[in-house]
């Protein structure tokens, strides 16, 4: 048996034990150190605050600004396409795989949750949970205060509207706002 067993049933969407796994813990607190490091660099440093963005997560395609303050579990399980920008406090629990594509804006305190806990309460309190991706496409426009639940996948060409709560996909070429999140009307590609 694996030396990672809860971190491997965790990348496989399994339920797996998030609160007592003695790795995963560790992970967390060198992904929170990291993050801290992050947020107290200077704004005006960029390029030391891009290095450290790119040893946080995963996977940096090309220019990225995440305003501070940045938070996320895990770093190794995000990653960015080309030409990224999110506003002050950005929260990403990575438990399973977070993927933006290519030219997204997130506006200020918005949420990409993967992490999920059981119903039942017995197993909840066992510190037991789940985690799905979470999909962004390209040319992706997040409002304010927007949250993210596990599994959601939000298509190319859209806009989510400000206090959005995403349960559910959204396709693409879409404006959808509300909670729950639901598309109101396609994007017509001659508007503004």
């Amino acid at each position: 048996m694996s030396d990672n067993l809860e971190k491997e049933k965790m990348l496989a969407g399994m339920i797996y034990d998030a609160n007592y796994d003695p790795s995963l813990i560790a992970e967390r607190l060198e992904c929170k150190e990291l993050c801290r490091d992050y947020n107290d660099l200077r704004p005006k440093d960029t390029i030391g605050r891009e290095r450290l963005l790119r040893r946080i997560l995963g996977h940096v395609e090309d220019s990225i600004l995440i305003e501070q303050p940045f938070f996320c579990d895990y770093g190794y399980n995000i990653s960015v396409g080309k030409n990224f920008y999110a506003n002050f406090n950005l929260v990403i629990l990575d438990g399973a795989k977070v993927t933006f594509g290519d030219n997204v804006f997130i506006a200020t305190n918005c949420g990409f949750h993967t992490a999920g806990h059981p119903i039942d309460p017995v197993e909840r309190n066992k510190g037991l949970e789940y985690a799905r991706p979470i999909t962004v496409g390209n040319n992706v426009w997040i409002g304010a205060s927007v949250t993210v639940l596990p599994g959601v996948t939000i298509g190319d060409n859209c806009v989510i509207g400000a206090g959005s709560v995403v349960t559910k996909d959204i396709t693409a070429g879409s404006v959808a706002v509300g909670n729950p999140c639901r598309v109101i009307r396609k994007i017509d590609e001659q508007q503004p």
